[in-house]
């Protein structure tokens, strides 16, 4: 079992640990489960997200057709020893029986297509944590908008949900996006301003987990409020302070879009000293050859042995 105190390795600010978190048996034995269990089983996680055929539809699949097809994905995150995969609840249904028990289930409750604007956004439930306990799942998704104006019906759905995980000790991980008209008007959905808030916000309405893009620069930087718009910081800075509002949250950073392996391993490294947990990469990792895949999924699996909690 870890040890009860936070670990703080060179260049990193203080980690949260699972010790650190007041959870209900429950939550701790899943948690323990997908973090001493599988992955690394050092405390840190990586995560294979596959819901992007909900939110960007069959485009995302063009780079590398057979990652359209769920058996390569699970196929992906067992022989590459992933601490987790996520998916939408037909996708779990229609898959993951083969699978069950062979890795972690982290079952998303919400998700929208693209094809509406982006300024008014939510995420409707299409899934329930019931759903989640019959699949054997070890965690529930949830996407919230943060910022967006209709953040009321966003708040209502997200208690229900956050109410029924610690009804069942279901681990809760929230991936919380900044998005809509006024977020876009404050320096926009990847500034520093809008990433720290929705980690604050992850902490404050009651997140075990939260995924988070990290912050980065650009030219509206100067439209966020005061004091962001006046702050210097670096890549590393900017997630170090990203991860202490989060606190007694643990803290995982996606991918994103595809980018060069260098680029990758880069800011895997980085996020990893500035204080996460771990990582969350899906495209960066199937859009490629399965062989490709696998190998670059051990490199970060190398730095991630860097980090034990």
């Amino acid at each position: 079992m870890a040890k009860q105190t936070t670990v703080t390795h060179p260049r990193q600010v203080t980690r949260a640990t699972l010790d650190d978190l007041s959870l209900s048996p429950g939550k701790r034995a899943r948690l323990y489960r997908i973090m001493y269990e599988h992955g690394c089983r050092n405390g840190t996680l990586l995560l294979l997200p596959i819901d992007q055929g909900l939110e960007h539809g069959p485009v995302d699949f063009l780079a590398n057709p057979d990652a359209a097809d769920p058996e390569f994905q699970f196929r992906l995150a067992i022989e590459g020893g992933y601490n987790g995969i996520a998916c939408q609840i037909g996708f779990a249904e229609k898959t993951w029986p083969a699978y069950a028990g062979r890795i972690p289930l982290i079952l998303k409750l919400n998700g929208k297509t693209n094809i509406p604007p982006d300024d008014r956004p939510i995420s409707p439930l299409n899934a329930s944590v019931e759903d989640a306990l019959r699949l054997g799942a070890d965690a529930v998704g949830y996407t919230l908008y943060v910022g967006t104006p209709r953040q009321e019906e966003d708040f209502a759905q997200l208690a229900r949900v956050r109410q029924d995980c610690a009804r069942y000790g279901m681990p809760f991980i929230l991936w919380a996006y900044p998005r809509g008209e006024a977020v876009d008007r404050k320096g926009g959905r990847d500034s520093l301003y809008a990433v720290d808030y929705a980690a604050r916000i992850a902490m404050e309405l009651g997140a075990d987990i939260v995924k988070l893009n990290a912050p980065q620069h650009s030219a509206r930087d100067k439209d966020q409020p005061t004091p962001y718009a006046g702050m210097e910081w670096d890549f590393a800075e900017g997630v170090r302070r990203v991860v202490r509002s989060a606190q007694k949250t643990l803290v995982l950073f996606s991918g994103g879009s595809k980018v060069s392996t260098a680029d990758l391993l880069e800011k895997a490294r980085l996020v990893m000293e500035a204080g996460a947990t771990g990582l969350i990469f899906g495209r960066n990792m199937w859009q490629r050859p399965m062989d490709e895949a696998l190998e670059i999924t051990l490199r970060v699996k190398e730095i991630l042995a860097d980090f034990p909690a």
